[in-house]
C-alpha cells in the first residue's frame, strides 16, 4: 500500500476512537505515532519535542489562571460580583438572566476559562433564577451562552495557547479580546431581554442607588483582582504569566484573610481541581507541536492552502475560514481545535491581508460558538450537569443566544478596528 493509503487508514482509525470517547490527548497522539512509523520518521523526535514544546515561560500562565478561578469561586468572590450585577440590572425584566450573563463577563476577567465561567456562575445563580421566575432550561442556557466569553475576553487560556503556537505577542492578543467580549456579552443580554419579555420571566426589584452600593462595596475584591490583572499586563507592568502569579497570591490571600471562605484544610481540594484541569490541557499542547511538524512535512498546510486560496477574493476567503472553524468547533473543545487548525488557517489569513491579532480574535470566537453548538458543544454538557436537566432538553434554549452570537460574529470578523483600535494604545 502507499504511504497515502496507510495514513488515511491510520487517521480513519483514529477518528473511530474519537467517536467512541476516547481522550482527545490518545487519539492525537496514536495518530501521531502511526504517521511517524508510515512515512519513517523517527519516534526518537516525540520525546523531545514533547517536552520542548512545554518549556515556554508563557506558558506558566495557564495553570495559574486556572487556580485564579477556582480560587475566585472557594473565596466567594464570584458570587459577590453575581450579587452586584443583579443590584444594577434587576429593574429590566430579564434583569438576573442578564446579570447572570455580566457576573460571567466579570469572571471571566480573571478566570479565563469558559468551562469554569458556566460552572462557577451557574451553580450561583441557576438557583437563583429559578426561584425568580425562570424556566429552568433557559436558566441553565443562560449559564451555558455566558461562559462562551470565557476565553475571549481577557485574560485567556485559550489566547495563552494561540499566541504561543503562533508566536504572537499575547498581550496584543488579550488586547484585541477586549471589545470583542464586552459585544459578545451585550448581545446575548438583548437575548435575554427579548425572550424574558416575551414569556414574562423574571421579577422585576426597583434599581436602588443604596443597593447598588453596598453590593459594590462587598465585590471590591473582584474589581482590585479584575485590576491587577487588566492594569498590569496593560501597563507593562507584568508579562501575562508575572499577572496571573500576582491574581493568584491576591485571591488566595482575599479569601483566606478577608471573606475567610478559603480554610486551609480547602486548599488541597481547591489546588486537586486546577492542576485535574491543567493537567488535561498540557498535554494537548505538546501533542500539537509534534502535529505540527509531521503536517508541515505531509504538506497538508499547503493543500488546504491551495483549496482556500483556490476560492476567489478576501471575503470568500475569510468566510471559508470561520465556516471551518465552527464546524470543527462544533465537535471539538476549542483547544483541539486552535491545535489543529490555527497553524493552518492563519497564514491564509494573513496572507491574504487580516491582521494576525484580529484574525485571532475571529478563529476564538468561532471555536467559544461552538462551546454552545449542538451536537458537542461542552458547555450544555457543564450546564446539564450543575443543574441536573439533559442536555436534549436544553438545546432549544440555546439558540437564541447562538443566533445573536453569529451575529455578533461576523461583525467583528468584517469590523477590524474592533480588535485592533485598541492594540496601538497597549499593544506593540
Amino acid at each position: 500500500m502507499s504511504d497515502g493509503t496507510l495514513i488515511t487508514l491510520v487517521s480513519l482509525g483514529v477518528f473511530t476512537l474519537f467517536m467512541l470517547g476516547v481522550p482527545i490527548f490518545l487519539v492525537i497522539g496514536f495518530w501521531i505515532i502511526g504517521v511517524s512509523i508510515v512515512i519513517d520518521f523517527t519516534l526518537a523526535n516525540l520525546g523531545g519535542t514533547l517536552f520542548t514544546g512545554l518549556s515556554s515561560f508563557a506558558l506558566l500562565a495557564l495553570p495559574l489562571f486556572v487556580l485564579t478561578g477556582d480560587l475566585i469561586k472557594a473565596g466567594g468572590i464570584a458570587k459577590r460580583l453575581a450579587d452586584f450585577a443583579y443590584a444594577l440590572l434587576g429593574w429590566i425584566r430579564g434583569g438576573m438572566g442578564m446579570a447572570t450573563l455580566g457576573a460571567c463577563g466579570m469572571f471571566a476577567a480573571i478566570s479565563g476559562s469558559n468551562s469554569a465561567t458556566t460552572a462557577t456562575i451557574g451553580s450561583i445563580m441557576d438557583p437563583e433564577m429559578r426561584k425568580n421566575g425562570y424556566d429552568g432550561r433557559f436558566s441553565a442556557a443562560t449559564a451555558a451562552a455566558g461562559g462562551v466569553v470565557g476565553i475571549i475576553i481577557p485574560p485567556s487560556i485559550i489566547f495563552i495557547v494561540y499566541g504561543f503556537l503562533m508566536n504572537l505577542s499575547i498581550i496584543d492578543l488579550f488586547i484585541a479580546g477586549m471589545l470583542p467580549g464586552i459585544l459578545m456579552v451585550a448581545a446575548m443580554q438583548l437575548a435575554c431581554f427579548l425572550v424574558s419579555y416575551k414569556f414574562s420571566w423574571g421579577k422585576i426589584i426597583r434599581l436602588e442607588g443604596k443597593r447598588v452600593m453596598r453590593t459594590g462595596a462587598k465585590a471590591y475584591l473582584g474589581f482590585l483582582a479584575i485590576g491587577i490583572v487588566l492594569y498590569g499586563i496593560y501597563s507593562g507592568a507584568f508579562s501575562p504569566t508575572e499577572a496571573a502569579g500576582m491574581t493568584v497570591g491576591f485571591c488566595l490571600l482575599a479569601g483566606m484573610l478577608v471573606t475567610r471562605e478559603i480554610k486551609i484544610t480547602k486548599l488541597p481540594d481547591v489546588m486537586m481541581r486546577s492542576g485535574q484541569i491543567a493537567g488535561m490541557l498540557c498535554p494537548l499542547i505538546a501533542v500539537s507541536v509534534v502535529m505540527q511538524q509531521l503536517l508541515s512535512i505531509l504538506g497538508a498546510g499547503a493543500v488546504i492552502t491551495d483549496l482556500l486560496t483556490g476560492l476567489g477574493g478576501y471575503y470568500t476567503i475569510l468566510i471559508a475560514c470561520m465556516i471551518t472553524v465552527l464546524i470543527f468547533g462544533t465537535v471539538l473543545e476549542s483547544l483541539p481545535v486552535t491545535i489543529i487548525l490555527a497553524p493552518i488557517l492563519a497564514p491564509i489569513a494573513v496572507s491574504i491581508g487580516v491582521d494576525p491579532a484580529h484574525f485571532a480574535v475571529i478563529f476564538l470566537v468561532g471555536a467559544a460558538i461552538g462551546f454552545i453548538t449542538p451536537p458537542y458543544g461542552l458547555n450544555l454538557y457543564v450546564a446539564s450537569g450543575i443543574t441536573g436537566i439533559s442536555y436534549l432538553r436544553l438545546v432549544p434554549f440555546i439558540m437564541p443566544y447562538l443566533v445573536v452570537l453569529l451575529i455578533a460574529w461576523m461583525i467583528i470578523a468584517f469590523y477590524p478596528p474592533l480588535s485592533t483600535w485598541l492594540i496601538q494604545f497597549g499593544g506593540r
